[in-house]
């Protein structure tokens, strides 16, 4: 009797390997040079990638971005171990990498991003993987993945430039740029593919269209939402560009000092979210006032997954113990803050949920004898 092991229960297995490597450099000093650190690095990724091959050569994926996905997944074991033994929770597995390897792991912000990519991204490679095994499409959830990791190493990667580990690069910083290219080839690959359209008579989608603004009230109060965010997201840009405007020096020192912290990651975000994620708030607010947005489906998606890994890691790192006191969250303003943040992080999550529940006002309009005939197939 043949016994067939589910595809993602396999990938999660295979995955927990990543603990042998790492225990073994750990412990052997020739492995924790850093000119050796980034050699081993990709020998091991290299025989993640031939294993997976040999695995699966009888049935081969048809989709090549599965072994994108078991190489990270891979990967995301050893952040979840960095995070874990940074909190203290573990030992043993990582104390060379932090002194030879990426120094710049022990901050705040590394730390948060690292149990983002150990649990989030963990769990989407997994359920893209099952969803692969069983021919299903997972688009949407690749689109979230994809936003989320190229958010990701959008912050990290410059970020660990301009701060203060900047001049403490090791060869091992390079080992982080697969996951950049891998992110932008998840995305463009995801976007480049059908969308999930559901099949809705053309009446409907015509009498969705016609409701004014409004007479839509949760797309009225997304649209303010929006609004609030842009005006929010200007602020914060002018505050990390040093703006001599007193509202600006009262916020950063009274309000949210992290903006300032040395190590780079929050003003690079801070400038990210002006330059890019205030132009796609401004085009969220036209696609739910014009009809017929259909990229609004793909993209909404898309941010809702940057924001919420952005939001995570910036909200979580200015309250953590490994940020210096001076640019913690000040004890009085601490609520209030972390609220204005959480929202700012909910708000995409509800724009994506519209869309995807309701997505009649953002369609094409399609002749009523179509969506009949459309209708009868199924």
């Amino acid at each position: 009797m043949k016994m067939n092991i589910p595809q993602e229960i396999c990938v999660y297995f295979f995955s927990l390997s990543a603990l042998g490597v790492l225990y073994t450099m750990n412990n052997v000093p020739a492995f924790q040079h850093p000119q050796v650190i980034p050699v081993v690095g990709v020998v091991v990724m290299l025989a993640v990638f031939l294993v997976v091959y040999l695995a699966v050569r009888h049935r081969p994926p048809k989709d090549p971005l599965f072994y994108v996905f078991v190489e990270f997944s891979f990967t995301c074991v050893i952040s979840l171990v960095i995070a874990l033994e940074q909190g203290g929770f573990t030992s043993g597995f990582m104390e060379f990498y932090q002194k030879t390897g990426e120094p710049y792991v022990v901050t705040a912000y590394a730390i948060m991003m690292s149990y983002w990519d150990g649990v989030v991204h963990f769990l989407l490679y997994l359920f893209m993987v099952q969803r692969m095994a069983n021919e299903m499409s997972y688009r949407s959830m690749g689109l979230f993945w994809a936003g989320s990791l190229l958010a990701n190493m959008a912050v990290y990667v410059p970020g660990i430039i301009i701060g203060k580990y900047g001049a403490y690069i090791c060869p091992t910083y390079w080992l982080n740029f697969p996951f950049l290219f891998g992110a932008l080839w998840g995305a463009i690959s995801l976007f480049n593919r059908p969308r999930e359209l559901p099949i809705i008579p053309a009446d409907q989608v015509a009498a969705e269209q016609k409701r004014g603004l409004l007479s839509r009230p949760l797309d009225l109060l997304l649209v303010l939402f929006l609004v609030g965010a842009m005006g929010f997201t200007i602020f914060r840009g002018f505050v990390v560009l040093d703006c001599p405007l007193d509202s600006c020096f009262t916020y950063i020192y009274q309000y949210e000092p992290y903006l300032k912290d040395p190590v780079g990651f929050p003003r690079f975000m801070m400038l990210l979210y002006l330059f890019y994620g205030l132009p796609l708030l401004a085009l969220f607010v036209y696609g739910l006032w014009k009809p017929g947005c259909t990229w609004m489906l793909d993209w909404s998606l898309f941010f809702a997954g940057a924001i919420a890994q952005s939001q995570w890691c910036h909200t979580g790192a200015s309250v953590h113990h490994r940020t210096p006191f001076t640019y913690r969250l000040p004890e009085g303003r601490w609520w209030a803050i972390v609220g204005v943040n959480l929202l700012y992080a909910a708000g995409p999550q509800l724009l994506a949920l519209r869309c995807a529940l309701r997505p009649a006002f953002f369609l094409k309009t399609v002749p009523a004898d179509r969506a009949d005939r459309q209708k009868k197939t199924n």
